[in-house]
C-alpha cells in the first residue's frame, strides 16, 4: 500500500501540537524487569494532558482543522470517553466550539472530565452505530468537523509522537506492545516505529473476544457485522472491529501475532503497576502490563529490551476492579 503517512508528517504533528501537550516520561522497573526477564520501558500516557494518548491525536486534528479553516463552526467525535476528553481539550485549546456523542454507560469521571472542557455532551445508546450516527447527525445540522476516534490520519499521525518520543529516548528498542481498541495508536506508533528502528516490532494487545490476529494474517477484516462492543472492563478498547483505514496499515506496519488478554489479567497487570511503579493506570493499559509480563516468550526471538504503553490513567477510583472482587464499597 502506499503509506498515507509518515515520519516527515509525524515530526510536523509533533511540532504543530507539542506546545499543548506533555512529553510523558519512559520509565523503568527493576522489579517488573526481574519478572519478564527483560528489559521494559514504559511509555507514561497515563500522565498525558487529558490523562491518556488520546490528546496527541486530537489536538493534530483539531489544529489542522483551524490551519485549512479558521472560520471553523467547530468539531464533533463520538467517544467512549478518552477521546471524547481529547477532543473536548485540544477544541477549547484552539477555540472552537465541541460536541462529543458518549455511550449511556461511559463512566462518569470521563463524562464530568469532558463537560469541564467546555464541550457539549450528547448520550448515545452504548452500540458503534449509534455513536456513529448521533455523531453524523450533529455534524450535519451544525456543520461541524468530525474528528474520528482512530479512523481519521490526521489522528493517528498525531499518536505516531508516541513512538517518537520513546525513540528517541531508547533507540534501540526490539519491540513495543501497544493496546488496541480501533487501530488509530497501532498504526501511528508502526508506521512511526517502521521509519526509525525498522527492527523494532510493533505487536497489539487486544481484549479477549476481539480475534484481530485471523484478520490480519488472512489481510481480510473477518469480523460479524454490525460491529459491536466488547464485554471488558476495559472501556477504552471495547471495540471490536478496527477502522476502515487503519486495518490496511496494521496488515503491512503491525506484527500479526496478537497478544490476547482477559479481565482477569487486566486486573493483575493493572494492580501490579499500581502497587510496584505507583502509577494509575486504566484497564487497558494493565493489558499490556500482563502481556509483557507474561506473553513475550511466545514470540520468535524473544524480544529483550521493550516499550510499553501505558495509554491512559483515567480510572474511576471508587470502581477500583480488585475492590469490587472483594465485595468492599
Amino acid at each position: 500500500m502506499s503509506t498515507p503517512f509518515g515520519l516527515r508528517e509525524v515530526r510536523e504533528a509533533y511540532r504543530r501540537a507539542g506546545r499543548w501537550l506533555h512529553r510523558t516520561p519512559v520509565l523503568t522497573s527493576r522489579c517488573l524487569d526481574q519478572l519478564a526477564g527483560r528489559q521494559l520501558f514504559f511509555k507514561a500516557e497515563n500522565l498525558q494532558k487529558t490523562g491518556s494518548f488520546k490528546a496527541r491525536g486530537a489536538c493534530n486534528a483539531v489544529f489542522i482543522e483551524k490551519e485549512i479553516n479558521p472560520a471553523s463552526p467547530g468539531v464533533v467525535t463520538h467517544s467512549t470517553g478518552n477521546h471524547g476528553q481529547a477532543v473536548a481539550y485540544a477544541a477549547k485549546c484552539a477555540g472552537l466550539p465541541c460536541s462529543v456523542v458518549v455511550p449511556r454507560d461511559t463512566p462518569k469521571v470521563k463524562c464530568s472530565a469532558i463537560e469541564e472542557y467546555g464541550a457539549e455532551l450528547v448520550f448515545c445508546e452504548p452500540s458503534p452505530r449509534s455513536r456513529k450516527e448521533t455523531c453524523a447527525e450533529i455534524a450535519s445540522k451544525t456543520g461541524r468537523t468530525i474528528i474520528h476516534p482512530y479512523d481519521d490520519y490526521r489522528v493517528m499521525t498525531g499518536q505516531g509522537t508516541i513512538a517518537l518520543e520513546l525513540l528517541e529516548e531508547v533507540p534501540d528498542l526490539d519491540a513495543i506492545l501497544v493496546p488496541i481498541s480501533g487501530g488509530g495508536m497501532t498504526s501511528g506508533i508502526a508506521i512511526t516505529a517502521r521509519g526509525m528502528q525498522p527492527a523494532c516490532r510493533v505487536f497489539p494487545v487486544e481484549p479477549a473476544g476481539k480475534f484481530l490476529e485471523k484478520s490480519l494474517r488472512s489481510q481480510e477484516r473477518l469480523w460479524p457485522n454490525p460491529p459491536q462492543f466488547l464485554d471488558t472492563i476495559a472501556d477504552a478498547i471495547r471495540t471490536q472491529q478496527v477502522g476502515d483505514l487503519t486495518f490496511p496499515i496494521l496488515c503491512e506496519f503491525a506484527q500479526h501475532q496478537v497478544f490476547t488478554v482477559t479481565d482477569q489479567q487486566m486486573i493483575e497487570g493493572m494492580r501490579l503497576t499500581f502497587e510496584r511503579m505507583k502509577m494509575v493506570v486504566e484497564a487497558a493499559s494493565g493489558a499490556a502490563v500482563y502481556a509483557a509480563l507474561h506473553q513475550l516468550e511466545q514470540v520468535t526471538p524473544p524480544p529483550q529490551k521493550v516499550g510499553v504503553i501505558l495509554c491512559g490513567g483515567n480510572v474511576d477510583l471508587d470502581h477500583l476492579p480488585w475492590v469490587n472482587q472483594m465485595g468492599l464499597k
